[in-house]
C-alpha cells in the first residue's frame, strides 16, 4: 500500500519538498505525495517587496501549483489547514467560499502517513496595539498586491496636489530594519524616480518622504556591522531617514507612536518587524516555542508526533542551546533538502541523518541602486560583497529555487524570458 505523504504549504521549502518528492516516489508510485496550499499559485516570498512597490508583476513570476504538479508526479489541493488529529492520524481542511461566500467545497478530511507542516511565518507585531488595524503587511502575494493598489492611488492623489500647486508630499514609514523594510525602502525610491517617465511628472524624489524606523542598534543585525553601517549609509544617501534604537510602541491612524521623541506621521505605514508562525498552530496540540513555533527534533520531525514534520518559518530547529535555525528562504531549501534525502533513505532501509544548518550568509539588494552581504567559507571566515557581485549573487539565491522546481536547462530558459520581458515591458508596474 501506498505511503500517504502530505505537506502543507506550498511556499519554498513546501513545494521544493513536493516537487522532488514527486519525481522520486510519485512518478514511480511507492508513495502518494500530495501538497496543499490556500492558494493556486506559488511565488518566491522574498520577491514580495518588489510586488508591492511596482518593481515586479506577480504575473509574470507566479508558478501555478497544478501545472508544477502534473509535470512533477505529486498531486495538488486547493485548501487550508483547520485542524490536526494525530491519534488518527488526520488533517481537516476548511470549506473553499467564493467571493460572495458561498460554499464551492465542502470541508474535507484527508488521511496521511507522514505530515510535514511548511505553512511559513507571519510578521510578528509583539503585541504592539493599533498594528492590525493601521498597517500594511507583506506576508503573501494578497497583501503586496493590496498595498501597491493603495500605493499607486497615493502616487496619483500627490502627483495631482501638487501639479494644483499645493506643498504637498507622500510619506511612508517602515517598521522593521532587517531585509524586508531596508529592500522595501530602497524599492520605492527607485519607483519614485521611475514616475516621470509614465506622465506622473510632479511625483519626484523631493516629495516622496521614506522613514525606517528600527528598535535596534543597527540594521540588519545579521550582516557585520561594517555592511550594516553602509546600508545605513546608503539608504541616507537615497533620502531615507533611518530611526534606530527607538521602538513603536503603539500605532494609530497614519501615526506611529514611539518610544523615545515625537510621533511620527505617514500617508502609509509598513509593519515589517519580526517573524512568527501563525496562531493556529498552536491549537494543532504541537509543542511550541512563544513565537508559536513548532519545535523540531535533528531529524525535522515535532517533539509531539514522530510522523509529523516541520520546516521552514513555521519549525523551530536547534542550532545549539542558545540558537535557533533563522527563518530564511535558505533554512526551508536546507530542511526540504535534508527531509527529502532522509525519506527517500528510508525507503533504501536506511537510517536517517541529522539535519545541520549551514550558514551561507546574507544578500541584502538596494534595488538597482546596490546589493550589500556576506558569503559564509566556514563559521570563521566570511567574505564581505558589495556592488555588482553582491547583485549577482543576490539574484542567483531565486535562480537555485528555479533550479530545484524546474531542473537546470528550463532554469536557463527562464533566464532568458525575464531578459526578454524587462527588454519589452514598463520598468514599473502602474496598474
Amino acid at each position: 500500500m501506498q505511503e500517504q505523504i502530505v505537506i502543507v504549504g506550498g511556499g519554498a521549502g513546501g513545494l521544493e519538498l513536493a516537487t522532488m518528492l514527486g519525481r522520486k516516489l510519485g512518478r514511480s508510485e511507492q508513495a502518494k505525495v500530495t501538497l496543499i496550499d490556500r492558494n493556486s499559485t506559488h511565488l518566491w516570498k522574498p520577491l514580495l517587496h518588489e510586488v508591492a512597490s511596482g518593481a515586479l508583476d506577480s504575473r509574470m513570476e507566479e508558478l501555478d501549483y497544478r501545472g508544477q504538479s502534473a509535470r512533477c508526479g505529486f498531486e495538488f489541493l486547493l485548501g487550508t489547514l483547520e485542524s490536526v488529529d494525530k491519534d488518527n492520524k488526520t488533517i481537516q481542511l476548511a470549506a473553499i467560499r467564493d467571493d460572495r461566500g458561498k460554499e464551492v467545497v465542502a470541508a474535507r478530511s484527508l488521511s496521511y502517513d507522514r505530515l510535514i507542516l511548511a505553512i511559513g511565518g507571519v510578521t510578528a507585531d509583539f503585541g504592539t496595539p493599533g498594528v492590525t488595524d493601521h498597517s500594511y503587511f507583506l506576508d503573501s502575494l494578497r497583501q503586496a498586491d493590496r498595498f501597491h493598489e493603495h500605493l499607486l492611488n497615493e502616487f496619483l492623489r500627490v502627483n495631482k496636489s501638487i501639479g494644483e500647486g499645493n506643498a504637498t508630499k507622500l510619506s511612508l514609514a517602515i517598521v522593521g530594519g532587517g531585509a524586508t523594510g531596508v529592500e522595501l525602502a530602497a524599492e520605492l525610491i527607485h519607483s519614485v524616480s521611475l514616475l516621470s517617465i509614465y506622465g506622473l511628472s510632479h511625483l519626484d524624489r523631493k516629495h516622496f518622504e521614506v522613514c525606517l524606523v528600527e528598535a535596534k542598534q543597527r540594521l540588519l543585525p545579521e550582516l557585520p556591522e561594517r555592511l550594516s553601517k553602509l546600508v545605513e549609509k546608503k539608504l541616507s544617501s537615497l533620502g531615507v531617514e533611518v530611526m534606530l534604537n527607538n521602538p513603536v510602541i503603539e500605532v494609530k491612524e497614519n501615526t506611529l507612536v514611539l518610544g523615545e521623541g515625537e510621533p511620527i506621521q505617514a500617508d502609509l505605514i509598513v509593519w515589517a518587524a519580526g517573524v512568527r508562525a501563525p496562531d493556529i498552530v498552536n491549537d494543532w496540540g504541537l509543542e511550541t516555542r512563544k513565537n508559536n513555533q513548532i519545535k523540531v527534533n535533528q531529524y525535522l520531525q515535532t517533539l509531539s508526533d514522530e510522523a509529523i514534520y516541520a520546516l521552514g518559518d513555521c519549525a523551530a530547529c536547534p542550532i545549539d542551546d542558545a540558537r535557533w535555525v533563522p527563518p530564511r528562504a535558505q533554512s526551508a531549501h536546507q530542511m526540504a533538502k535534508r527531509l527529502y534525502r532522509n525519506i527517500v533513505r528510508e525507503y533504501q532501509l536506511k537510517p536517517p541523518k541529522r539535519f545541520v544548518y549551514k550558514e551561507r550568509g546574507s544578500l541584502v539588494s538596494l534595488s538597482r541602486y546596490s546589493a550589500v552581504g556576506n558569503f559564509m567559507q566556514s563559521k570563521s571566515l566570511s567574505v564581505p560583497l558589495e556592488g555588482t557581485l553582491a547583485r549577482w549573487a543576490y539574484a542567483s539565491l531565486y535562480r537555485l529555487h528555479q533550479r530545484v522546481l524546474h531542473g537546470w536547462w528550463k532554469m536557463f530558459l527562464l533566464l532568458l524570458v525575464d531578459k526578454l520581458k524587462r527588454a519589452v515591458k514598463p520598468r514599473l508596474k502602474l496598474h
